[in-house]
């Protein structure tokens, strides 16, 4: 497998994505920044290495705050509802979207989706199995996962059967590149929700993991990501998994 099927570029979203083809791919498949993190205005304020990192392990992440996930709610679905305006239209007719989200935004998701003109067709569900005990509560164990079509859906696209739920446990914090970074296993099932050969779209890719795992299962892709840092690193990641690093 060659990245010449897929390929990240450093740049911000709502720059480029106005300037792709109308209806150039298959599936937008995107883990976004949710600005959540807290249940009060103070905790979203506070920087994402602050907000996501454990102790001991944020040393590594302060230099490499990412953009975006500081709004209020308001803000965050006006947002939110753009860039997925944008993508809907460079996604063809037929087309899905994943986008994966947390308890909190859950409902302003499924609201910027629909004034974007999606069509949202569920709700699925990541476990991820290891997340850590909360006292005198429930862990929080669970991020969704919304899906949608871009008008009827086509059942008769070439895509397997795939479950509703994941289980699948969160990568150590300390092999995370990127501070919210979903775990390759996972990915590599999601994409599958996209037609068999087809192109995925990723406009928040991080470190990489959604078009890494796209050329593993034979996809092509696009992965647009505003931080230099992060989209070095994905490049870097994408460049050792098709084996043209050494």
């Amino acid at each position: 497998m060659t990245s010449g099927l897929c390929e990240i570029v450093h740049t911000d979203c709502l720059e480029i994505l106005p300037t792709l083809e109308p209806g150039s791919f298959d599936a937008l498949i995107t883990d976004p920044p949710y600005s959540s993190g807290g249940l009060h205005t103070a905790d979203r304020m506070r920087s994402t290495s602050d907000k996501y990192s454990q102790t001991g392990t944020k040393a590594a992440y302060t230099q490499h705050d990412f953009e975006g996930d500081n709004m209020d709610q308001r803000a965050w679905t006006n947002w939110t509802a753009h860039w997925l305006d944008e993508c809907r239209r460079v996604v063809k007719t037929g087309g899905v979207a994943v986008v994966f989200i947390d308890w909190r935004q859950l409902p302003a998701l499924t609201d910027a989706l629909q004034w974007a003109g999606w069509i949202i067709r569920g709700i699925l569900a990541w476990d991820k199995i290891n997340a850590r005990p909360q006292p005198h509560r429930p862990r929080q164990q669970c991020e969704f996962i919304v899906w949608a079509s871009n008008g009827p859906l086509d059942v008769k696209r070439s895509a397997p059967y795939l479950p509703g739920l994941f289980s699948c446990m969160s990568p150590a914090a300390k092999h995370h590149v990127h501070q919210t970074e979903k775990p390759l296993e996972l990915m590599r099932k999601l994409v599958h929700i996209c037609e068999d050969g087809g192109k995925i779209l990723d406009p928040f890719a991080g470190s990489g993991t959604t078009i890494c795992a796209a050329a593993l299962e034979g996809f092509h892709g696009l992965g647009l990501e505003k931080s230099e840092y992060y989209a070095a690193a994905a490049r870097d990641r994408l460049a050792e998994i098709s084996g043209e690093k050494g």
